[in-house]
């Protein structure tokens, strides 16, 4: 059933087509990807989709009646909590649930048996309509929600405090909430931590109604959608498969149209060498031949009545990133060692120790307030930490692409800033932000005025012309589309200094990535390899303690008291060999300079800790 049609709608702003005679149907239960580069109007569409703005030409039709579910300028909620904000999704819900308490307690009176009768038979339609529309769920949903998208913490925290962020992730969570049949999500993954993300994708996969996305997360694409939307040049196409299919079709589509393109242009050629011959044996003719300029006559008509292809443009305008470090830095880049970092009364982070040498690529991963951020202003010497060292080793040049890049700037030319780091006349700086695709008169926007994405390669222009050998990066891939996102992973491929980078971006970290630093309760857990190796290697590590546990606790009961005393004494026994391993394996820590056996060290007291508390549980069942 289709849910919504498009027919040949046009907008533009300002004098400028956006895009025109777009025409597509959205048929129920679809999951469709809207992608497409940055600027290309994907975020105006999805507003028109959800009738917040009004098309300049053609038509919208919705299903009557249809719910549709669009975050998007937050509301002000004035005084209300985050928690009091999202059950405003279970608003009518709300209003039976407090007249069904109303006829409780007007029932709770001494009343005449008709007017008791009466209140009972309204009481029981209420009842039966709430039940049938999820009532005594809601808290169970919310509950739901908030736990997967982590924002179980902003719950008793009153909405109007919260950073931009965090409303966008009560806002998202609002709008799955209200379950719409119709959910439109721009960008949906922008504020999430991994674990998020993950949980969303699940989420949206199995989502009853028809949802329509803008993102940049080709992993999280993959996962959800079943169709892509394209928006490319003012001209939209659907792809009935998820967005490697889409990448594979529109390669093989792309290289078709080429050879059709090259077939058409041979045989154009053709024709008109054909009709140069006709027209001069026709002149040469004595007399001039009149039926062979007929025949160069008609051929030209035919020529004429070919509908010429397009080339196809298989070279896209994309950046031109280039990194490259003249000046290597020493062997070890940063030092962190046992390293602590506290708010007040609570405990950010512990003993973390981290090591990043020459040419590494490290990624620091973990769910938000952990302190990836905090880790990053450390190295950066934009806050110090509360014990342990960190160190910057020798010769080190690093440059910095904050996820929150120029949001201080002010009414500043996009050309100034740039000029403001990197020292070269308005016409070379003209030519290189051109490669960064900012154009013409585009050089004198202001820098308050640019969207997310457009602060990024603003920065990374900033970033490409300086000495640099480190690269320290804050969500790089936030805001890029997904053609920016591939220029950038081929540019730091090839960058022959050190990288440091903190992401989301599930697909940014295995392409790129080999070593992950993974933050969770206060301490950090080192991978030697991608982020999907690092997730396996943390899951065991999780699971190991868990079936250790149980089956401790599974143990026969019945034993005879020797043998208790027996099992006591050895299980004693065991921890104190343990505890004295432990001891040993520390002091050899404080003596033990190379990076590698550091590592297996600090593995091996893990292991053996991990083996204590299992002894110390076994010890609770005597």
């Amino acid at each position: 059933m289709i849910i919504c049609s498009v027919n040949h709608i046009a907008k533009s702003f300002g004098g400028t087509i956006i895009f025109k005679d777009l025409s597509f149907e959205v048929l129920e239960g679809s999951r469709i990807g809207l992608v497409g580069r940055n600027g290309g109007g994907k975020t105006t569409l999805l507003k028109l989709l959800a009738n917040q703005e009004t098309v300049d030409e053609g038509v919208i039709h919705w299903k009557k009646g249809l719910k549709i579910g669009y975050l998007a300028q937050i509301p002000d909620f004035h005084d209300l909590t985050a928690k009091e904000v999202l059950k405003t999704a279970f608003e009518q819900l709300t209003e039976t649930e407090t007249r069904l308490r109303q006829l409780e307690r007007e029932m709770g009176h001494e009343l005449n048996p008709d007017l008791l009768q009466r209140l009972m038979e309204q009481y029981g339609k209420l009842q039966d309509d709430f039940i049938l529309n999820g009532g005594y769920e809601m808290d169970a949903q919310l509950e739901r929600i908030a736990n997967g998208l982590n924002i179980t913490s902003l719950l008793d925290k009153t909405f109007a405090t919260l950073s931009g962020g965090e409303k966008t992730k009560v806002g998202l969570g609002l709008s799955l909430l209200k379950n719409p049949e119709l959910l439109l999500l721009d960008e949906p993954t922008n504020h999430l931590d991994l674990m998020a993300i993950e949980w969303l994708g699940s989420f949206l996969k199995d989502y009853k109604g028809t949802i329509i996305l803008i993102s940049h997360d080709r992993y999280f694409l993959d996962e959800v959608v079943t169709k892509v939307l394209e928006m490319e040049d003012g001209e939209i196409e659907l792809y009935h498969t998820n967005f490697s299919g889409y990448v594979t079709e529109k390669e093989e589509k792309l290289l078709r149209e080429f050879q059709e393109y090259q077939e058409q242009q041979r045989k154009i050629k053709k024709m008109k060498e054909a009709i140069k011959r006709l027209r001069d044996w026709a002149n040469r003719a004595n007399p001039p031949s009149a039926a062979l300029h007929k025949r160069a006559t008609n051929m030209q008509r035919a020529l004429d009545r070919i509908e010429k292809l397009d080339r196809p443009k298989i070279d896209v305008k994309k950046m031109a990133i280039d990194f490259e470090a003249n000046n290597r830095s020493g062997k070890d880049v940063i030092v962190l060692e046992d390293v602590s970092k506290r708010f007040g009364s609570r405990t950010l982070f512990d003993h973390v120790n981290m090591l990043i040498q020459y040419k590494d690529r490290t990624a620091i991963v973990g769910e938000n307030g952990t302190g990836k951020s905090t880790l990053l202003k450390m190295i950066l010497k934009e806050c110090e930490a509360d014990d342990g060292v960190v160190r910057v080793g020798s010769n080190v040049k690093a440059g910095y692409l904050s996820q929150h890049v120029f949001e201080d700037i002010g009414d500043e030319q996009l050309i100034d800033v740039f000029r403001s780091e990197v020292v070269v006349n308005e016409g070379e700086a003209r030519h290189i932000l051109a490669r960064f695709l900012f154009y013409g008169t585009a050089v004198f926007r202001k820098v308050n005025q640019l969207s997310g994405g457009e602060r990024m390669r603003l920065r990374l222009a900033q970033l490409m012309y300086q000495d640099l050998n480190l690269l320290i990066l804050d969500e790089p891939t936030n805001h890029l589309d997904i053609d920016s996102c591939e220029v950038l992973e081929e540019a730091l491929e090839q960058f022959n200094g050190t990288i440091l980078a903190v992401s989301h971006d599930r697909y940014f970290l295995n392409k790129l990535f080999q070593k992950i630093y993974w933050l969770q309760d206060g301490t950090v857990h080192f991978f030697n390899g991608n982020y999907d190796w690092a997730k396996a290697k943390l899951n065991e590590l999780e699971v190991k303690p868990i079936e250790q546990a149980v089956q401790t606790k599974i143990k026969p009961q019945k034993v005879k008291k020797v043998e208790e005393d027996i099992s006591l004494n050895k299980i004693e026994d065991k921890i104190e060999q343990i505890e004295a391993e432990i001891y040993k394996l520390k002091q050899q820590l404080e003596v033990e300079n190379e990076w590698e056996l550091l590592q297996k060290i600090y593995h091996e007291i893990e292991l053996r800790e991990s083996e204590c508390e299992d002894l110390y549980l076994q010890l609770d069942e005597f």
